[in-house]
């Protein structure tokens, strides 16, 4: 998963449909951590007139699951199975950085943490547990026996 989340830093694939929809950007991935960005105006604003709680968790949402990914194996994938967050000051305009982060990846499960800062500030924090599933490997050729 890392070597594909490369190709889409580089621009060498396109990113999710998600993240191009509302302008969300990876901006650096390594093992264990990831960053992504999201310019905030009156499109994500809530009646209030501040950034919907929604778009900020989506924001950690990414840069948590893309850290976490970052970490996966051979025939590995995984799931969000639980996710916290924490609004600490309110966002109305502004570039959104998500800095994503794997805490403790285990066999099975893993625990990932996500501050989101606008400038210097911290605007909310995030944490998420995510589950590992290995898919099976899938035969070989010579693995196949003819069926009768």
């Amino acid at each position: 998963m890392l070597h594909v989340a490369l190709l889409q830093l580089r621009g060498e694939l396109p990113p999710p449909p998600l993240s191009a929809t509302i302008g969300l950007r990876m901006k650096s991935i390594a093992p264990g951590e990831a960053v992504f960005e999201l310019d905030v105006d009156g499109r994500f604003h809530n009646p209030l007139g501040t950034a919907h709680g929604g778009i900020l968790t989506v924001v950690a949402d990414s840069a948590m699951g893309m850290a976490f990914a970052s970490t996966l194996g051979e025939g590995e994938v995984f799931t969000t199975i639980e996710l916290k967050i924490n609004f600490l000051a309110p966002v109305t305009v502004g570039t959104l950085v998500g800095k994503g982060r794997v805490v403790k990846r285990g066999r099975t499960i893993g625990l990932t943490e996500c501050d989101l800062l606008v400038g210097d500030q911290l605007v909310a924090r995030s944490a998420s547990t995510c589950m590992v599933i290995r898919t099976p490997a899938q035969p070989t050729s010579e693995d196949q026996t003819p069926r009768k």
